[in-house]
């Protein structure tokens, strides 16, 4: 089982899934360097999922890679300049968050029912729509994206299984756990600077 596992990992995915794991340690410790490591990435695993017919994935990896840039320079910027405190997310911004997981849903259900041969559209969809809506709030410094990204994370797993990308299932297993730190140090985080302030 293991060997036949192996037989079907590419070296594009084990470095992919390397610079995966090297970004997502940095970001749940706050490390702006994250961003770095995580366009390497998804430039890898762009290729291995347009390859895997998981284009709702691959989308999401295209839009990974621009929230990638623009949450960089947001935490190395941000609007005064100097770094963007991690904060909770506003009502306004839940329920952008929920539109975002809608509309990406429905955008991607329709795509790939009518223009692409995907065995697994609804499946996809979903995955992508929680992941869209948690990177738009990582960029921003919101402590519930770890939330959102832990939910697509739980759906992609066995989703990835099915399409035996068995590495990148590990990967979004390790990213679970991760993001569980994450939420935990980020709400610290917020909550000492909310006393601070």
């Amino acid at each position: 089982m293991m060997q036949e596992i192996l037989s079907k990992t590419t070296w594009l995915e084990w470095f992919g899934v390397s610079f995966a794991v090297v970004q997502v340690l940095l970001a749940q410790k706050n490390n702006i360097h994250n961003y770095l490591f995580g366009i390497a990435g998804i430039l890898l695993a762009l290729y291995v999922k347009f390859n895997a017919r998981l284009y709702a994935e691959f989308t999401l990896d295209l839009y990974y890679l621009v929230m990638s840039i623009y949450g960089w320079l947001f935490w190395k910027y941000g609007k005064k300049q100097s770094e963007t405190p991690i904060t909770l997310t506003t009502r306004i911004e839940k329920y952008k968050a929920i539109g975002i997981v809608l509309g990406t849903f429905l955008l991607f259900y329709l795509f790939l029912t009518h223009y692409t041969d995907s065995d697994v559209p609804v499946w996809d969809s979903v995955v992508t729509a929680f992941a869209w809506a948690g990177m738009w709030l990582m960029a921003k410094r919101k402590v519930e994206n770890w939330v959102l990204l832990n939910i697509s994370n739980f759906i992609a797993v066995p989703l990835l299984i099915h399409k035996d990308l068995y590495l990148y299932a590990a990967l979004t297993a390790f990213l679970f756990i991760v993001a569980i730190f994450g939420y935990i140090n980020w709400n610290k985080i917020a909550k000492q600077t909310h006393y601070a302030s």
